[in-house]
């Protein structure tokens, strides 16, 4: 509830003039760390104080007394403020930054002082505070009319792109962490009802409910965006996607320093976004194919990682994009394909550094719109605009619409050329940044400012001729300004028109009346000369409103160029091919690798891969560590990279729209949430069983190893049967139930591949190779010797196992592991069948030698 002036003026009374001026100002922005300017540092009071020497590592002190108590206080100073503001928006903070923006020299109370900015995790824009190669989104919900359905707008402020979406309301979270969301902005009725898991991920800022009012909504996004209806946009008969992008757009001017009505021109428009035109990757999927984070964190061995060879960050960022929003759009998906195919006989050092030289033309154009943008941004722009005309001639007709966006009207080069000097200061506040020439004013009063030295120079030589004063020193300090330095044997030969201005232990200090009167004139025409520059400065960068919508359009131009450079370059370096497009259910695989660890493994093995509608899903045995998980993985980043528009690594890859892809992958527990390995493991399963379909690619791998062997046999079949039967969806199915290949025998869409190895005296080899049938054993005794377990351990595992697979096969009971190993005793072969095993050597017979041996040997155990 806000306070009216009269009770603030109560409740402020006893403070000091300073202090009811911050508190003021403090009570507009409650949930902020409130930096406020104070000379050179920006202070922090209070419990502010306290929270920010906390999160920053700087001195809490007190200082002087304010309503009879201790002033609590912390402080920055102003050159050092962005690598404070990164470490609090990194955890979570918002600030909002007061500036002094009265003169001192004037103001007989406090200095007036304004907040100019907030800074809060989605709303950043300057390069010192983003990361280069992400992007850190703000959004905002509210309840859509549709019954547990979220209306939802989110914007990247520093690229200006607005988008709204209905969302599953159970599904919120998953997609905000998809687009990349770190803010999100919801009405205080709201609150209580969002995901529990919403505010572990990203910073949740209620705001009060009529800020999301739908008439309100309406009225507002059709003046500021200058249209009589929202049905342009597909959100006409919407009023909860209005009001969530009306409370977003509102937000996000209101902290980049703007009005909540002022203009944002780099925001265009807003655009629906449609699910349906993507192949949907929820969060499991991402992290169980390593995607942008490993499975252990860090990104090194990501597919990111692997893919990103671009020379801009735009291209990263529009790279990390497409890899958690592939297409479904096949004519989307060929006209990637051709932009890189285009570019493959463009690729050399000189088009690779012409992308080097260029800077992020889409963020530029952000802080241009916000008037934020700084001098040498726009030099370094300026810069970037001149190397276009030579990246343009590199490119192929074929890029036609990215040679259209790069463009540029000539006369954005010449407004910059003939204002902006060669190598302007880094800040405004600094001075030396509009061009000499280019204002008479500001000339004449550099001029003044240029002309001191030779000034003073001129003064000393004649106060020493009038004064005899052969020492005498004329000089200048920010303290004190100009003075006349005397020392103390010489203070007899003072002329009359010195008056003392400092007193020195050795020497005096004096101006005169020409000093005085000189000394105005100068200190007054570097502060105007200060003050024209940035009138000049302001105006220059309000004349490139008008390049906004081209400079970000440019900007994504280049993104697209430098992706495909970074595809192109990639596949000609790895001999990836070009994925076929087909109707259909159909997947098929030559000679497929893992894209990564084709990188990190020498001799990495290829594998095939063929399922259609007749032979959709496969059951995958074979060893530990033989590979299950890293062809199935390999299958479903194939299938992504092909939706992406890429290359993909494999001889030859044919396949069929898909919707989705599915992952129930490794094993791991959500202690947080309550809930076990096993309870995590069939909820993931029970999202695959009511969303597959049969356009979805799933994995599974080792489904029902979490309970009891019979309990998890139990499930596995009964999963991979729905999956087979109901889903229809293509599946790899990884399991050590042996029992489920038999499914083969009665379902037709079903078939069983291995992955084979071989055991020799030095213990098991794992040949990666996927082969058709079965796998004869799991190996698992044999990689737990390799993982280290003592002998004796492995050895009685062995005869654990002995007794379990009798027991098993006897079908009497459920295998107790806990009960004393019934060892069966085996006599030894009979003398004449051991000397014929004896008398055979498996290196050196014919497979049709080998089934003659085994039918000879049946016929003597028979006899």
């Amino acid at each position: 509830m806000k306070t009216t002036k009269e009770e603030q003026a109560t409740s402020f009374a006893g403070h000091t003039p300073m202090m009811q001026q911050y508190l003021r100002i403090k009570s507009n922005y409650a949930n902020a760390l409130l930096f406020y300017r104070m000379g050179d540092f920006y202070e922090l009071f209070g419990d502010d104080a306290e929270r920010g020497a906390k999160l920053l590592g700087i001195t809490l002190t007190t200082r002087g007394q304010s309503n009879q108590k201790p002033i609590r206080m912390a402080g920055v100073p102003v050159h050092a403020l962005e690598p404070y503001l990164a470490r609090l928006v990194k955890a979570g903070e918002s600030v909002a930054i007061c500036e002094q923006i009265g003169d001192p020299a004037t103001s007989k109370g406090p200095v007036e002082r304004q907040v100019l900015r907030v800074v809060t995790p989605g709303t950043l824009t300057d390069a010192s505070l983003l990361p280069d190669r992400e992007e850190r989104c703000l959004a905002a919900i509210t309840r859509a009319d549709r019954r547990q359905q979220a209306a939802l707008a989110w914007m990247s402020l520093a690229s200006g792109e607005c988008l709204v979406a209905e969302v599953d309301w159970n599904g919120l979270s998953d997609f905000l962490q998809t687009m990349q969301c770190v803010e999100v902005l919801v009405p205080e009725a709201v609150v209580g009802g969002l995901p529990a898991s919403l505010g572990d991920t990203m910073v949740v800022k209620p705001l009060a409910d009529w800020q999301f009012e739908p008439e309100r909504a309406l009225r507002k996004l059709s003046e500021r965006l200058g249209v009589a209806s929202m049905k342009g946009f597909e959100i006409g008969d919407e009023p909860a996607l209005q009001s969530a992008a009306c409370a977003l757009i509102e937000y996000a001017a209101k902290n980049s320093g703007l009005s909540e009505d002022a203009a944002m021109p780099h925001v265009q428009s807003i655009r629906r976004w449609r699910s349906d035109a993507y192949l949907t990757l929820d969060q499991v999927a991402c992290r169980n194919l390593e995607l942008v984070e490993g499975l252990h964190g860090g990104t090194s061995h990501t597919l990111l990682a692997r893919l990103d060879q671009c020379r801009t960050a735009a291209g990263s960022r529009l790279l990390r994009h497409r890899l958690l929003h592939p297409v479904r759009d096949w004519q989307e998906i060929l006209k990637r394909q051709q932009q890189i195919l285009a570019l493959l006989p463009c690729l050399d050092d000189s088009m690779l550094g012409q992308l080097d030289a260029m800077v992020d033309f889409e963020r530029l154009a952000t802080r241009i719109a916000l008037g934020s943008v700084r001098p040498r941004e726009l030099a370094a722009l300026r810069a970037a605009i001149k190397i276009l005309p030579a990246l343009m001639s590199r490119l192929p007709q074929a890029l036609q619409a990215e040679l259209a966006a790069l463009d540029l009207e000539p006369r954005l080069l010449t407004c910059l050329e003939q204002q902006l000097l060669d190598e302007p200061a880094s800040q405004l506040r600094d001075g030396g940044v509009i061009r000499d020439g280019f204002d008479e004013e500001l000339d004449e009063l550099r001029s003044l400012d240029r002309g001191c030295d030779d000034f003073l120079a001129s003064f000393e030589v004649r106060e020493r001729e009038r004064s005899g004063i052969a020492n005498l020193k004329v000089a200048y300090n920010s303290v004190h300004g100009f003075y006349i330095e005397v020392s103390q044997g010489q203070l007899t030969r003072v002329p009359d028109d010195y008056r003392r201005r400092q007193t020195l232990k050795n020497a005096e200090r004096f101006i005169t009346p020409e000093l005085k009167a000189f000394e105005d004139k100068a200190l007054s025409a570097k502060e105007r000369a200060l003050v024209r520059e940035r009138k000049l400065y302001e105006a220059l960068v309000s004349g490139l409103l008008s390049h906004v919508p081209a400079l970000q359009a440019a900007g994504q131009a280049i993104a697209r160029i430098d992706l495909a450079q970074s595809i192109a370059s990639i596949s000609v370096a790895s001999q990836w091919c070009q994925p076929s497009l087909s109707d259909g259910q159909l997947l098929r695989i030559e000679q497929g690798r893992h894209p990564v660890l084709e990188t990190l493994v020498e001799g990495f093995i290829a594998n095939d891969c063929d399922m259609h509608e007749q032979q959709r899903m496969a059951i995958i045995t074979g060893p530990n560590m033989g590979g299950k998980s890293t062809y199935m993985r390999q299958i479903a980043l194939i299938v992504l990279m092909a939706h992406c528009g890429f290359f993909v690594p494999a001889r030859s890859c044919t396949l069929g729209v898909f919707d989705r892809i599915f992952t129930r992958m490794g094993a791991s527990d959500d202690l947080a949430g309550g809930r076990s390995t096993f309870m995590v493991e069939m909820t993931e399963a029970a999202a695959i069983l009511h969303h597959a379909s049969e356009k979805s690619l799933v994995l599974m791998d080792e489904i029902g190893r979490g309970t009891s062997t019979y309990d998890g046999l139990a499930l596995a079949q009964a999963i991979a049967e729905q999956l087979a039967q109901g889903n229809r969806s293509l599946c790899l199915f990884a399991t050590h139930y042996f029992e489920l290949t038999a499914l083969s025998q009665h379902l037709a869409a079903v078939i069983n591949l291995h992955l084979s190895a071989a055991e020799g005296r030095t213990g098991i080899r794992f040949l990666h190779q996927v082969r058709e049938g079965p796998a004869s054993r799991s190996y698992g005794i044999q990689v737990a010797r390799l993982a280290g377990l003592p002998s004796a351990v492995t050895r009685k595992a062995a005869q654990l196992l002995d007794s379990l697979e009798q027991s098993s096969r006897d079908r009497l009971t459920q295998p107790d592991l806990f009960s004393a190993p019934q060892i069966v005793e085996t006599s030894p072969p009979e003398a004449p069948l051991r000397d014929v095993l004896a008398g055979i050597n498996p290196d050196e017979i014919t497979p049709k030698q080998a089934q003659a041996w085994l039918y000879e040997l049946k016929r003597m155990c028979e006899d």
